[in-house]
Protein backbone atom coordinates (compact mmCIF):
# COMPACT_ATOMS: atom_id res chain seq x y z
CA UNK A 1 0.00 0.00 0.00
CA UNK A 2 0.87 3.45 -0.73
CA UNK A 3 1.36 6.32 1.48
CA UNK A 4 -1.92 6.78 3.55
CA UNK A 5 -4.48 9.43 2.83
CA UNK A 6 -6.53 11.47 5.74
CA UNK A 7 -9.75 9.38 3.81
CA UNK A 8 -7.82 6.14 4.40
CA UNK A 9 -7.66 6.88 8.08
CA UNK A 10 -11.47 8.69 8.47
CA UNK A 11 -12.66 5.05 6.25
CA UNK A 12 -11.00 3.07 8.74
CA UNK A 13 -11.75 4.74 11.53
CA UNK A 14 -15.88 4.81 10.34
CA UNK A 15 -15.25 1.19 9.93
CA UNK A 16 -14.34 0.56 13.98
CA UNK A 17 -17.06 3.03 14.53
CA UNK A 18 -19.53 0.31 12.69
CA UNK A 19 -17.86 -2.66 14.22
CA UNK A 20 -17.37 -0.86 18.35
CA UNK A 21 -18.77 2.62 18.53
CA UNK A 22 -17.04 5.65 19.24
CA UNK A 23 -15.03 4.27 21.50
CA UNK A 24 -14.04 2.09 19.53
CA UNK A 25 -12.18 5.12 17.11
CA UNK A 26 -8.70 5.31 18.97
CA UNK A 27 -5.82 5.86 17.40
CA UNK A 28 -3.95 2.47 17.79
CA UNK A 29 -6.34 -0.03 16.90
CA UNK A 30 -7.38 1.87 13.91
CA UNK A 31 -3.50 2.02 13.21
CA UNK A 32 -3.29 -1.94 13.29
CA UNK A 33 -6.43 -1.84 11.14
CA UNK A 34 -4.58 -0.26 8.42
CA UNK A 35 -1.07 -2.03 9.27
CA UNK A 36 0.42 0.91 10.04
CA UNK A 37 2.59 2.54 12.73
CA UNK A 38 0.29 4.79 14.56
CA UNK A 39 3.27 7.78 13.80
CA UNK A 40 1.41 8.15 10.86
CA UNK A 41 -1.82 9.50 12.56
CA UNK A 42 0.10 12.41 12.77
CA UNK A 43 0.87 13.41 9.89
CA UNK A 44 -2.74 13.46 9.13
CA UNK A 45 -4.72 14.47 12.30
CA UNK A 46 -3.83 16.35 15.79
CA UNK A 47 -5.37 14.23 17.56
CA UNK A 48 -8.51 11.63 18.47
CA UNK A 49 -11.27 14.08 18.34
CA UNK A 50 -9.80 15.12 14.54
CA UNK A 51 -10.15 11.75 13.07
CA UNK A 52 -14.09 11.30 15.09
CA UNK A 53 -14.28 14.63 12.90
CA UNK A 54 -12.95 13.12 9.88
CA UNK A 55 -14.77 10.33 10.12
CA UNK A 56 -18.19 11.58 10.83
CA UNK A 57 -17.09 13.83 7.59
CA UNK A 58 -16.56 10.97 5.36
CA UNK A 59 -19.98 9.22 6.29
CA UNK A 60 -21.70 12.77 5.71
CA UNK A 61 -20.59 13.39 2.14
CA UNK A 62 -21.19 9.20 1.25
CA UNK A 63 -25.04 10.27 2.05
CA UNK A 64 -24.84 13.27 0.21
CA UNK A 65 -23.35 11.49 -2.84
CA UNK A 66 -25.89 8.53 -2.27
CA UNK A 67 -28.40 11.28 -2.39
CA UNK A 68 -27.22 12.76 -5.64
CA UNK A 69 -27.81 9.42 -7.03
CA UNK A 70 -30.78 8.75 -6.16
CA UNK A 71 -31.44 12.47 -7.84
CA UNK A 72 -30.89 10.72 -10.73
CA UNK A 73 -34.20 8.85 -10.49
CA UNK A 74 -37.01 11.00 -12.34
CA UNK A 75 -40.02 8.40 -11.00
CA UNK A 76 -40.33 8.88 -7.28
CA UNK A 77 -41.72 5.34 -6.52
CA UNK A 78 -38.72 3.81 -8.17
CA UNK A 79 -36.10 6.43 -6.12
CA UNK A 80 -37.99 5.45 -3.13
CA UNK A 81 -37.67 1.61 -3.73
CA UNK A 82 -33.86 2.14 -4.68
CA UNK A 83 -33.54 4.32 -1.59
CA UNK A 84 -34.90 1.16 0.43
CA UNK A 85 -32.98 -1.27 -1.38
CA UNK A 86 -29.73 0.86 -0.63
CA UNK A 87 -30.95 1.60 3.14
CA UNK A 88 -31.67 -2.41 4.51
CA UNK A 89 -29.30 -3.70 2.48
CA UNK A 90 -26.28 -1.94 3.75
CA UNK A 91 -26.04 -3.17 7.03
CA UNK A 92 -22.38 -0.90 7.57
CA UNK A 93 -24.51 2.13 7.10
CA UNK A 94 -27.67 0.96 9.39
CA UNK A 95 -24.95 0.18 11.97
CA UNK A 96 -23.34 3.79 12.03
CA UNK A 97 -26.64 5.52 12.00
CA UNK A 98 -27.45 3.09 14.80
CA UNK A 99 -24.61 3.68 16.90
CA UNK A 100 -24.23 7.31 16.28
CA UNK A 101 -27.43 8.09 17.53
CA UNK A 102 -26.73 5.93 20.50
CA UNK A 103 -23.66 8.13 20.98
CA UNK A 104 -26.02 11.47 20.76
CA UNK A 105 -24.53 12.14 24.60
CA UNK A 106 -21.24 13.74 22.87
CA UNK A 107 -22.29 17.25 21.05
CA UNK A 108 -19.83 16.28 17.37
CA UNK A 109 -21.59 13.23 16.94
CA UNK A 110 -25.16 14.14 17.67
CA UNK A 111 -25.02 17.36 15.45
CA UNK A 112 -24.06 15.18 12.70
CA UNK A 113 -26.17 12.91 13.40
CA UNK A 114 -29.00 15.10 13.19
CA UNK A 115 -27.85 17.03 10.24
CA UNK A 116 -27.82 13.31 7.86
CA UNK A 117 -30.93 12.12 9.66
CA UNK A 118 -32.69 15.44 8.90
CA UNK A 119 -31.38 15.36 5.63
CA UNK A 120 -32.28 11.70 4.74
CA UNK A 121 -35.70 12.77 6.32
CA UNK A 122 -36.44 15.32 3.93
CA UNK A 123 -35.25 13.41 0.81
CA UNK A 124 -38.01 10.94 1.59
CA UNK A 125 -40.53 13.27 3.03
CA UNK A 126 -40.25 15.18 -1.09
CA UNK A 127 -40.35 11.96 -2.47
CA UNK A 128 -43.83 10.91 -0.84
CA UNK A 129 -44.95 14.59 -1.44
CA UNK A 130 -43.95 14.06 -5.02
CA UNK A 131 -46.00 10.94 -5.10
CA UNK A 132 -49.05 12.97 -3.91
CA UNK A 133 -49.16 12.63 -0.34
CA UNK A 134 -49.53 15.74 2.04
CA UNK A 135 -46.40 17.07 4.00
CA UNK A 136 -48.57 15.92 7.12
CA UNK A 137 -48.87 12.31 6.42
CA UNK A 138 -45.60 12.18 4.05
CA UNK A 139 -43.61 13.48 7.60
CA UNK A 140 -45.38 10.82 9.48
CA UNK A 141 -44.47 7.81 7.23
CA UNK A 142 -40.62 8.70 7.06
CA UNK A 143 -40.37 9.08 10.74
CA UNK A 144 -42.13 5.67 10.84
CA UNK A 145 -40.26 4.38 8.24
CA UNK A 146 -36.69 5.90 9.00
CA UNK A 147 -37.66 4.34 12.48
CA UNK A 148 -38.04 0.90 11.19
CA UNK A 149 -34.72 1.77 9.50
CA UNK A 150 -32.91 2.14 13.11
CA UNK A 151 -34.85 -0.77 14.33
CA UNK A 152 -33.31 -3.05 11.63
CA UNK A 153 -30.01 -1.59 12.88
CA UNK A 154 -30.39 -3.15 15.99
CA UNK A 155 -31.73 -6.58 14.78
CA UNK A 156 -28.71 -6.78 12.32
CA UNK A 157 -26.15 -5.40 15.08
CA UNK A 158 -27.57 -7.97 17.68
CA UNK A 159 -27.37 -10.80 15.11
CA UNK A 160 -30.71 -11.34 15.40
CA UNK A 161 -31.53 -11.18 11.82
CA UNK A 162 -28.73 -11.86 8.79
CA UNK A 163 -29.72 -8.94 6.69
CA UNK A 164 -33.22 -7.40 5.94
CA UNK A 165 -35.25 -9.87 4.15
CA UNK A 166 -36.59 -8.90 0.68
CA UNK A 167 -40.05 -8.90 2.62
CA UNK A 168 -39.19 -6.33 5.28
CA UNK A 169 -38.11 -3.52 2.15
CA UNK A 170 -41.62 -4.07 0.62
CA UNK A 171 -43.31 -3.82 3.96
CA UNK A 172 -41.35 -0.96 4.63
CA UNK A 173 -42.37 0.58 1.39
CA UNK A 174 -46.50 -0.04 1.89
CA UNK A 175 -45.92 1.85 5.11
CA UNK A 176 -44.97 4.87 2.89
CA UNK A 177 -47.35 4.33 0.40
CA UNK A 178 -45.23 3.60 -1.99
CA UNK A 179 -47.02 1.23 -4.57
CA UNK A 180 -44.87 -1.84 -4.43
CA UNK A 181 -44.92 -3.86 -7.82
Amino acid sequence: MGRLQADDWARAALEALAEGGIAAVAVEPVAVRLGVSKGSFYWHFANRQALVEAALAFWEAGTEEIIASLEAIADPAERMRALMGLAFGDRHDASISFRLISAADDPVVAEVARRVTVRRLSVMQAALEELGQSAEEARGRVVAGYSSYLGIAALLRLGAIDRAPDAIIRQALQELGVTVS
